[in-house]
């Protein structure tokens, strides 16, 4: 077991119908890495999963939204699915969140549809990412330049496309958090 995020408190922000493995395999490898990841969401409770075509499981929320804050955390992961950041990106209180962790210099991973809160948060103006291929007119369209690669970094920002890139992702997005606060975030 390795121990580079021995202590760190991650916040995985979802909402129902965010694609299981795009959380149940980062908080795996967080885990693996010595943090100690949060779900936390607007919804109080269970949050429901969507597995590839179908509902997936249920988990629970660690730490409800409306009890959470950024300072509390060292990062910040946003798994994808359609419907997940398509609740989120329309919830104030999760967009404000988000920006949070730019404001402050942390970094934050969103993967596949992820980045669709990332928009809403205003911080992708300027960035290279990638994410699902189907975002990529929405990011350019923010400002943000679109790559298509398994995992694109950018200054404490780590995206990725897909399901079959988690592994790249996971060890990118290891060592985004393992170095902590990013100055260029800052005023993004």
């Amino acid at each position: 077991m390795s121990n580079e995020l021995d202590g760190k408190r991650i916040a995985i922000l979802v909402a129902h119908g965010f694609e299981q493995v795009e959380l149940t395999e980062p908080r795996k490898a967080l885990r693996l890495a010595g943090a100690t990841p949060h779900i936390v969401s607007p919804t109080m409770g269970e949050i429901r999963s969507w597995n590839h075509t179908d509902w997936g499981d249920s988990f629970p929320v660690d730490v409800p939204l409306d009890r959470a804050s950024p300072t509390d955390f060292a990062a910040l992961l946003l798994p994808g699915g359609v419907m997940n950041p398509d609740r989120l990106r329309t919830n104030p209180q999760a967009v404000q969140f988000v920006k949070a962790f730019f404001d402050a210099g942390k970094p934050v991973a969103a993967i596949c549809h992820g980045p669709w809160t990332l928009i809403e948060a205003g911080v992708v103006r300027g960035r290279t990412l990638t994410s699902w291929p189907s975002l990529q007119t929405d990011l350019r369209n923010a400002g943000a330049t679109w790559v298509d690669q398994e995992v694109c970094i950018d200054n404490g920002l780590v995206t990725s496309r897909k399901p079959a890139d988690i592994p790249a992702f996971n060890r990118k997005m290891i060592e985004a958090f393992a170095e902590g606060l990013h100055a260029r975030q800052i005023g993004v």
